[in-house]
């Protein structure tokens, strides 16, 4: 299994490269994650965040002790020239992980929101520190013209049997890997063999913003407006029970809808869903 994952969220705390959703999805897979947060690490501390504080006042983005031993090392040795995607790997590597973790590009991309009234800001500052308040304008990928896809990670999804776009943010979480290029030309290539999940259930995100966002940006906060973003390259689009009454909508939009509990509240379910998604696609 390749998992390609976003980096559009990165930023600077403290002098250390944070990379939320590559340590997000490493510790998950290494059965260290903070289950009830959704990230960080399990049974974590915060002692030098807390001391931290004193120097830089009260902290917005929490990092706990034994996450910051991830950035430390991460930054210590991208200062020493290694690429994203090579730390990313030994990370991986240190902490058990099997799966093939990478980051979508080796270059600097940044996801910025602008809200009305305001400058756009970087993602964690709209996300973590403004606890995604406000009317979203739009959505900046700052970089993403520029940056190269990685190699591999074009390489996994033009070689496997099937690519799963997980149920993230449409705009923030995978818009990001969309935007390189070249990527949704891929896709669209291998369109019969992609799925993508919806994150909207019944008109509401589980988790995140994704639900405002569709609607600041006109569009309705529904399954059926995230199948339209994803038409010309997801052969598959699969919706929760909540919202079956979309399926002959999304199908006429050329996919295959497949209708099932996406609501992934424990390990189990998620395996479930995965079987689900497999046997929806022609492998």
């Amino acid at each position: 299994m390749s998992i390609v994952v976003n980096t559009g969220d990165d930023d600077i705390f403290y002098g250390l490269h944070v990379s939320p959703d590559i340590d997000t999805v490493t510790y998950t897979l290494a059965g260290v994650v903070n289950r009830t947060l959704g990230y960080g690490r399990e049974n974590d501390s915060h002692a030098t965040l807390e001391a931290l504080d004193r120097f830089y006042g009260p902290h917005w983005f929490t990092l706990g002790d034994r996450d910051l031993a991830t950035h430390i090392y991460r930054t210590e040795r991208m200062r020493a020239g290694a690429r994203l995607s090579q730390v990313t790997a030994e990370i991986a590597r240190a902490l058990g992980v099997r799966a093939e973790v990478m980051p979508m590009s080796d270059d600097q991309v940044r996801t910025f929101v602008k809200l009305r009234g305001r400058a756009p800001l970087a993602f964690q500052q709209y996300f973590v520190r403004g606890r995604a308040r406000g009317i979203v304008e739009r959505i900046e990928i700052r970089g993403a013209r520029a940056a190269g896809p990685l190699p591999a990670a074009l390489r996994a999804i033009g070689e496997s049997a099937a690519v799963i776009m997980a149920p993230s943010n449409p705009f923030v979480s995978l818009g990001p890997i969309l935007a390189l290029r070249g990527v949704r030309t891929l896709l669209h290539r291998i369109r019969p063999h992609v799925a993508a999940i919806s994150p909207i259930v019944g008109g509401k995100t589980i988790k995140g913003p994704a639900d405002k966002m569709l609607r600041g940006l006109g569009m309705p906060a529904s399954a059926l407006a995230v199948a339209r973003l994803y038409q010309d390259i997801a052969g598959t689009f699969v919706i929760d029970n909540a919202d079956r009454a979309l399926a002959p909508a999304i199908e006429k939009l050329g996919m295959r809808a497949a209708v099932t509990d996406t609501i992934m509240t424990t390990p189990e379910k998620a395996a479930r869903l995965a079987d689900v998604v497999l046997r929806a696609l022609p492998v």
